[in-house]
């Protein structure tokens, strides 16, 4: 025994004297166990501690993360020393550490050398298989910029990050390829190449449910919004399958069992696995739970209210099906005609009121709840600042606001705030922002802060058409901030005088001689700047002549005195107010108004061909408009009604309207003209909005003796722009599908179709329906898409009238609201009914195209 011990002593010591001497020679790796030997470790100080082998990392930085400490103890060799490679190995940088010892110094002090090789550096991504806009939005995801470790981490990141951008857009098994080339321009630089296959978009073919009792299929797939299988009546179907509307399908089916009483209901489990290339099966498994009734409903915190007013407004009672959404709308809002409890309390000044239903006790299918409220003080407004608009007043904004210092708080005014703001046009309708600050609970005060962001509202129109024969060009120019009292402001002039909510449009329309046309407008929605009067004045002149102009050669074919001609001039003054009854979404204007239309040799297009004739009449008009934005409306209504009357001339001169001259019998225009014109807006599926659309119109005259007015008249059809037509004295109405002025009556015989189609109809009818989707709505631009249908028609009088006898239309669109523009619109339609003795090429037209169109199509 005592020999084997000499035996193995005699060896250690050998071994560490060959260690030495080695270490004396070269330096030996303290980690190959095949030139070290672990029987014999020795306590060594750290003399000094060096790093090679490094291009671009800090060497002082590793050595700090290699825990070395020049001064300390180490055993050599021990774990220590082997955790010095696991831990720079580690910092995924290198591809191989080395801990080398380079000598020892007086028996007792070492001197490390630590190799590393680092891991390649990156020059680029270059992704194949991707669309331009894919790749640079995979790139700005990616960060990747040159010179980053090219190690599995970065190849995993990478393919991640496409992975999931694909996945986004519906590409949910894409093949995905990344490999590494070296770089022959930079030495230890590799660039990465990713090969993208994205494969087709997946769509939902069938989606299965388990454990449904009480629902069946078809009511939990309607109820899956937004993940839907694809059928050839779905023109809007969502189609295609994303993760992010699968989460919010799954939340709403739930909420949807919930609010029928299910409250239990819960997704078990759920799955979504590939049926083909192209489509995937989503499984479901449902737990329904017992369906839950309403109990006892006892209140505690109120005095202002009694529980039995609190009750009718809860419109829940005992029995019901226990729906803990209309619960929550019925105490908190907010709900279409503000009738919840919230809105009773903070309408009344209760800013801080605060509700909260509790679940007292659940006694098998039966849930008694106790609601607690909390109704805290009535507030009264101190003060109120808006912030925001840098070049229009204060006072424009000021004065469309309701809520005032020193009435109590209400919800409901500051809602209709808001509302009337936006309505301004001026301003960003995603950007009020209205919020109650410098609360004084001791006081009851407060001051309402509206945050307002200021958009382009200026509009220029410049355009260029061809039609009639003739090209026609067209400049306009919309200020919808004009400032008079600014006029004589040098500074003021950027380009034009901002700021007072006024607004000033000069449009002019020409192809040369052959026609002209100029219009002037200008109104003040605040006359005085106290009281929402509304003032208005516009004017008008025009010209247009044809039959003698030789367009090839460019002459003049007869004398001037042998033209076709019209001339048109007016100028109309307006005065309105808002009205505070039935509420205050009414506005009531009247309009005094004053044309002239001269005709020269203009035969075949109205009842007369030559001489002066003049139109003075007023209007009556009373509106109601609560739609929630001026661009695109997603609720309210906007109904208009309108009498416009000239005096009765034959009621009291002595002319003989068939005989007499036509100067003398067309000198002063007689007829009443009746309009209305309604539409309505609401959501029916998330973003996606409907509208309807009711028009009517009637010109009609107030004895036997004369005929009805050659002016005035409507003309059904086309693209309702302000053209050629309208300024022959017809009112143009839009029907898409159809040519302009298309739509006539059909007892319009061949003799007077071209007066018929020239000066228009005295009655028509229009209706329409819209879908609309927006594709994108910000401050810089507003896109939506659209999907109509429209039925309208012309009579001559009202004997004729058959409102189910219509001419149908139907087709697609889109709309651009750009600030600096205006709106701009194209649409595709057919028109299904075909006009008598026209051909298709007269009556039909496809594409229809608009700019600077009203969208409440006034």
């Amino acid at each position: 025994m005592k020999r084997i011990l000499y035996l193995i002593a005699f060896t250690l010591l050998l071994g560490s004297q060959a260690l030495q001497a080695q270490i004396g020679r070269n330096p030996i790796n303290l980690n190959d166990p095949n030139e070290i030997s672990y029987l014999d470790p020795k306590n060594y100080i750290i003399g000094g501690v060096r790093v090679t082998g490094t291009q671009y990392l800090d060497t002082d930085v590793l050595i700090t993360i290699s825990k070395l400490v020049v001064g300390q103890y180490i055993e050599v060799p021990s774990e220590q020393t082997a955790n010095v490679v696991k831990t720079l190995m580690g910092q995924n940088l290198f591809d191989d550490v080395q801990l080398y010892a380079e000598r020892i110094q007086n028996d007792e002090t070492i001197f490390l050398e630590i190799r590393v090789q680092e891991r390649p550096r990156l020059t680029r991504i270059d992704i194949e298989g991707l669309k331009k806009g894919e790749t640079e939005e995979v790139r700005k995801r990616l960060n990747a910029n040159a010179g980053k470790i090219v190690n599995e981490n970065l190849i995993k990141t990478t393919r991640a990050t496409i992975q999931k951008f694909l996945r986004e857009k519906s590409y949910l098994y894409p093949n995905i390829e990344v490999k590494t080339l070296k770089d022959t321009a930079q030495a230890n630089n590799e660039i990465v190449v990713v090969n993208v296959e994205k494969n087709k978009k997946i769509k939902v073919h069938r989606v299965h449910f388990d454990g449904n009792e009480e629902f069946s299929d078809k009511q939990l797939r309607k109820a899956l919004k937004g993940v839907k299988p694809r059928r050839w009546y779905r023109i809007f179907g969502p189609g295609k399958f994303k993760d992010e509307k699968y989460k919010e399908a799954k939340e709403k089916m739930i909420a949807k069992m919930q609010d029928k009483g299910y409250r239990d209901a819960e997704i078990l489990a759920d799955s979504v696995v590939r049926y083909d290339n192209n489509e995937v099966d989503v499984y479901i498994h449902l737990h329904e739970g017992p369906k839950y009734f309403l109990g006892d409903v006892s209140w505690s915190g109120n005095s202002k209210y009694s529980d039995s007013v609190l009750n009718i407004i809860l419109g829940m009672e005992k029995g019901d099906v226990y729906s803990e959404e209309k619960l929550h709308t019925k105490l908190s809002g907010p709900t279409r005609n503000s009738d919840d409890i919230s809105a009773l309390y903070q309408n009344d000044g209760y800013l801080t009121f605060n509700i909260q239903p509790v679940i007292k006790r659940i006694l098998n299918d039966t849930v008694d709840l106790e609601i607690i409220v909390s109704e805290g003080k009535q507030f009264t407004i101190n003060n109120v600042v808006v912030k925001g608009n840098d070049v229009t007043n204060d006072r424009v904004v000021l004065r469309s606001i309701y809520t005032k210092p020193g009435q109590k708080f209400s919800r409901a005014l500051l809602m209709q705030s808001v509302r009337e703001i936006s309505q301004l046009g001026m301003f960003d309708e995603q950007k009020i922002n209205p919020m109650p600050t410098n609360l004084n609970y001791e006081e009851g005060t407060t001051d309402l802060l509206y945050t307002i962001a200021e958009k382009p509202s200026d509009q220029v129109e410049l355009s260029g058409g061809y039609g009639a024969g003739q090209v026609i060009g067209t400049l306009g120019l919309t200020f919808n901030n004009f400032s008079t009292s600014n006029f004589f402001k040098k500074d003021a002039w950027k380009p034009l005088p901002r700021g007072d909510g006024q607004k000033l449009s000069i449009r002019g329309q020409t192809s040369g001689k052959r026609y002209q046309s100029y219009s002037f407008s200008f109104s003040e929605p605040w006359l005085g700047g106290k009281k929402p009067i509304y003032f208005g004045l516009s004017a008008y002149t025009s010209s247009s002549s044809f039959g003698g102009f030789n367009w090839y050669t460019g002459r003049q074919m007869v004398a001037d005195s042998e033209l076709n001609r019209i001339w048109m001039t007016g100028v109309t003054a307006t005065l309105g107010k808002r009205l505070r009854w039935p509420d205050n979404y009414f506005q009531i204007n009247t309009s005094l108004s004053f044309q002239r239309y001269k005709l020269q040799n203009y035969g075949g297009y109205f009842l007369f061909d030559n001489g002066t004739a003049y139109n003075m009449n007023i209007t009556q008009e009373i509106s109601r408009n609560s739609i929630d934005a001026p661009i695109y409306p997603t609720s309210g209504s906007h109904i208009r009604f309108s009498v416009q009357l000239t005096p009765p001339y034959s009621a009291w001169n002595n002319i003989d309207y068939q005989n007499d001259p036509d100067d003398v019998r067309f000198k002063w225009t007689e007829y009443h003209k009746w309009k209305f014109d309604s539409q309505w807006y609401t959501k029916i599926a998330g973003k996606l909005v409907f509208k309807a659309q009711a028009q009517f119109g009637y010109l009609g005259n107030y004895t036997n003796r004369t005929q009805t007015s050659t002016f005035e008249r409507f003309k059904l059809g086309g693209d309702g722009m302000m053209g050629f037509d309208f300024l022959q004295g017809s009112e143009i109405i839009a029907m898409r599908g159809y040519q302009n002025g298309a739509i006539i009556p059909e007892t319009t015989g061949r003799d007077s179709e071209r007066i018929a189609i020239s000066s228009g109809s005295p009655i028509y009818t229009k209706y329409q329906m819209e879908l609309r989707h927006p594709v994108m709505l910000n401050d810089q631009a507003t896109v939506f898409v659209l999907a109509f249908a429209e039925a309208g028609n012309t009579w001559n009088k009202f004997s004729e009238v058959n409102p189910l006898k219509l001419r149908r239309s139907a087709g697609v669109g889109a709309r651009i609201f750009l600030p600096i523009f205006g709106m701009l619109g194209i649409d595709y339609g057919h028109a299904f009914d075909p006009i008598p003795g026209m051909q298709s090429s007269q009556w039909k037209q496809n594409f229809t195209f608009s700019i600077l169109q009203n969208m409440g199509g006034f």
